[in-house]
């Protein structure tokens, strides 16, 4: 599948193909902080399918608990994380939120559930408003 996508004040873009099978959940402490949420959701691409369309985007290398090196890719005007990828690595995590086409991604897996908040699987459960 082709998507594109761009941070929230447009000066990153990109675009790329990516498996919508190949979408995922994380629940690690990292992401958590890293989005100022809950969790983090992600659609992978192979490097060789993902390019940069616009500005420069920021990075940000985080040491992980592996000891491997964590490439984190935001903007430097608004500060949207944009993607991720990993030192060597032959993917990229491209950020949902980025993603124009995310509303026809559905996650399809997640990861370090043992740090998810407790009240996650409670979200459906939530009184809901439109434009609230």
């Amino acid at each position: 599948m082709r998507i594109d996508g761009q941070c929230h004040c447009g000066f990153v873009t990109y675009e790329a193909r990516i498996d919508p099978d190949d979408v995922g959940i994380c629940h690690c402490t990292d992401c958590q902080q890293l989005t100022g949420s809950a969790y983090r959701v992600t659609a992978t691409a192979r490097r060789e399918d993902f390019r940069l369309t616009g500005g420069e985007p920021k990075l940000y290398v985080k040491l992980g608990d592996s000891g491997g090196k964590s490439l984190q890719f935001f903007c430097p005007t608004c500060g949207s994380p944009c993607y991720r990828t990993g030192e060597g690595a032959e993917e990229v995590g491209i950020r949902l939120g980025t993603v124009n086409q995310r509303r026809a991604l559905v996650p399809r897996r997640q990861s370090w559930c043992g740090s998810a908040l407790p009240w996650v699987d409670e979200i459906g459960r939530l009184p809901r408003g439109e434009d609230s």
